[in-house]
């Protein structure tokens, strides 16, 4: 898809000059995570061990039905490219973590299970009475629902590149809280495993702990400011993001300006800066925080004429896709669509199922569709049965 020669994006390039490729935000959110966790031996390992939980029960129904039976919660299975299962096995064993020690206690004592099952039990009770691990688990519990939230919020279907930059600026800003707040955390941490048990089993320091959950944290937001920060419609949207409308003081942001007259030379820069300066000084402009409301605002009140270069800026910004799961969609359609009983469909009837599936919100809300639909089909001539009766 990316390839710089034989890409389908460099294709499209040779048609369309002006196209830009942008590799879809949520996809890159999980390539972040991947790189900042795999190149950690120790947190590797950590995910590995994590990952065993779901797979030990995934494999016997009578180890899922005990399960059921003690901690009342699945352990969903990790998925590399999708980073909020993750999240999910995190909270389940940092919340159940005393029912998961109990029922794995209860496979080796019960008597019912095979010696593998038995050994394995007590490979996962070591495991969880290990400090380092409890130590990972209680950080990454603190780190990845703001993973998760970023990435829910960057597969909606309605979002721009000032949107986007809104809600990786507050991914950061949380990262950010998380890194200053590990020495508190260690400390909490600690007094609260002393209390507990002090059959724990402990690898290294609390200095060793907080310099993992440093480098953990310093390696997600070194890779986010990596993959998100330096790309030009970013930068762009700097121009138009609500928070200079709200704190704009006198002085223009004029390296964000030239950065996006570089990136897209059909924009006149010096009367993009006249444009801009009166939007950031009017009150009415303050309210339309985000690019769709700003556009939204020059349409209603017939300001394209006026404001031309800052027109055609939201029009990029605008129309420049951020993510591809909106396209993926279709292909988790077209998989309940085609069927077996469907399968010599033709192509133009698949297409029209496709489309009325995918637009099931708009095609509800058009009065009387189903109806309507109805006397197309049956007023349609060369029918042998008749489906009008007057």
């Amino acid at each position: 898809m990316r390839g710089a020669t034989g890409g389908v994006q460099h294709k499209v390039k040779d048609v369309y000059a002006g196209a830009y490729y942008i590799h879809c935000y949520a996809h890159q959110l999980n390539l972040i995570m991947q790189q900042a966790t795999s190149h950690i031996p120790r947190v590797r390992a950590f995910f590995s061990d994590l990952d065993g939980f779901s797979v030990f029960f995934s494999g016997s129904p009578e180890r899922t039905a005990l399960l059921d039976q003690i901690v009342a919660h699945r352990l969903r299975g990790a998925s590399t490219p999708t980073w909020n299962f993750h999240n999910r096995a995190v909270n389940t064993v940092f919340e159940h973590k005393e029912d998961l020690i109990n029922c794995f206690l209860t496979i080796r004592n019960s008597g019912d299970f095979d010696s593998v099952t038995v050994r394995e039990a007590g490979f996962f009770v070591r495991i969880l009475e290990e400090e380092d691990f409890c130590f990972l688990l209680a950080l990454f519990h603190n780190i990845l629902p703001h993973v998760d939230l970023l990435f829910t919020q960057m597969q909606k279907r309605n979002i721009d590149s000032v949107y986007i930059r809104g809600v990786i600026q507050t991914f950061t800003n949380s990262m950010q809280k998380i890194r200053n707040s590990i020495p508190a955390l260690s400390e909490e941490y600690s007094t609260s495993v002393q209390q507990q048990s002090a059959t724990r089993r402990k690898k290294f320091g609390k200095e060793e702990q907080q310099k993992l959950a440093s480098e953990v944290c310093d390696t997600i937001l070194c890779h986010a400011q990596e993959r998100f920060s330096f790309t030009k419609h970013l930068i762009s949207a700097t121009l138009l993001h609500g928070d200079l409308f709200m704190l704009y003081t006198g002085q223009f942001p004029s390296s964000a300006l030239e950065a996006a007259v570089e990136a897209y030379p059909m924009l006149n820069k010096a009367k993009l800066k006249t444009e801009l300066s009166l939007i950031y000084e009017n009150h009415e402009f303050k309210a339309c925080s985000g690019a769709l409301p700003l556009f939204q605002f020059f349409v209603e009140n017939d300001l394209q004429g006026t404001f031309t270069e800052t027109v055609t800026l939201l029009k990029i910004l605008l129309t420049t896709p951020m993510t591809t799961a909106e396209s993926e969609r279709c292909f988790s359609t077209l998989k309940r669509i085609k069927t077996f009983l469907r399968n010599t469909v033709t192509q133009d009837h698949l297409n029209a199922l496709a489309m009325l599936s995918m637009e099931k919100q708009l095609v509800s809300n058009i009065p009387d569709f189903n109806k309507r639909v109805i006397k197309s089909f049956a007023t349609q001539e060369g029918r042998r049965a008749k489906f009008q009766y007057k």
